[in-house]
């Protein structure tokens, strides 16, 4: 399978969106993509409609442990949602703009907020197993080198040839997230924090693991951030969160191997913590308060 990028017509997003729509009520206005162990989300969602990836034109398949591979509607805390329960990774052999399909679907939906979460390894001293991480920033090391969901002609009606990536995880919600963080006496397990995407599907070496953590990564993954570059080009709202699940070895003297077993049984230990946490900020978030209404504003 190449990683050569192809080109998605808006067509295409545009059948999978009208398919949706002819089959659920539901209009959502915040999306909820899902990390390893984290699909529990959608369970939480009143009135649900749900669609297996299989059955919905133009959406690839999820292949990994953990990811059920379901789309699905519904209410939670008075917002209308659609949450996945499982993602697109390059390491399935899919392009990135497969990985990143949903992203302009849910845009044209009308989802107007995506929350991101994911499982990631940590780099940070201060990060453990079982903390939460509120993402700040990432750094997109496919794109480095020209690996990216952008590559190809330009849709204008998503958004700009060039993007700014400069404040792509919002502010307002990150500080509303840690004010929830407070409120549910978690604080001792949350941090905010940079990401760090790599292709996988294999764990770092010591040798790329001291890299990154010279260069400053505190948690690193092998997703996310393609799907906010994507969601930040085409106006979406973005809040992203990680939840540590193993220490990333940096040390040839370490005997500890990482495994994505241990990686599902942490995200079930804190299943019950990122929902809670993930619910109120949905049920205290503004949806109609974004970057594109303030930039309006100011005009």
């Amino acid at each position: 399978m190449t990683q050569s990028q192809e080109h998605i017509s808006r067509e295409v997003y545009q059948t999978t969106a009208d398919w949706l729509r002819a089959h659920t009520r539901h209009r959502p206005e915040v999306a909820i993509i899902c990390g390893s162990g984290l699909g529990m989300l959608a369970d939480t969602l009143e009135c649900q409609d749900s669609f297996a990836y299989s059955d919905i034109p133009g959406f690839p398949q999820s292949t990994v442990k953990g990811h059920a591979g379901r789309l699905v509607f519904g209410e939670l805390k008075g917002k209308v949602c659609v949450c996945m329960q499982g993602r697109f990774h390059m390491y399935e052999g899919h392009t990135l703009s497969k990985t990143t399909f949903p992203v302009r679907v849910f845009k044209l939906l009308g989802v107007k907020t995506l929350i991101v979460t994911n499982a990631a390894g940590s780099l940070a001293d201060g990060l453990r197993p079982g903390d939460i991480m509120i993402i700040k920033d990432h750094i997109n090391f496919p794109g480095f080198v020209g690996l990216h969901p952008l590559i190809g002609p330009n849709d204008d009606e998503f958004g700009p040839r060039f993007p700014a990536m400069s404040n792509c995880y919002d502010k307002e919600l990150r500080c509303l997230a840690t004010d929830i963080g407070k409120q549910l006496g978690i604080t001792g397990l949350m941090r905010e924090g940079v990401y760090a995407m790599v292709g996988g599907p294999n764990f770092e070496s010591i040798a790329e693991a001291k890299l990154l953590h010279q260069l400053g990564v505190d948690a690193v993954g092998m997703s996310t951030a393609a799907e906010v570059v994507v969601a930040t080009h085409c106006g979406l709202r973005v809040f992203g969160l990680s939840l540590i699940t193993n220490k990333v070895v940096r040390s040839y003297e370490d005997v500890d191997i990482v495994n994505h077993e241990g990686v599902l049984d942490v995200g079930r230990l804190r299943s019950v913590t990122v929902q809670q946490l993930v619910t109120e900020l949905i049920g205290k978030m503004d949806i109609n308060n974004n970057a594109a209404n303030d930039a309006a504003t100011k005009l």
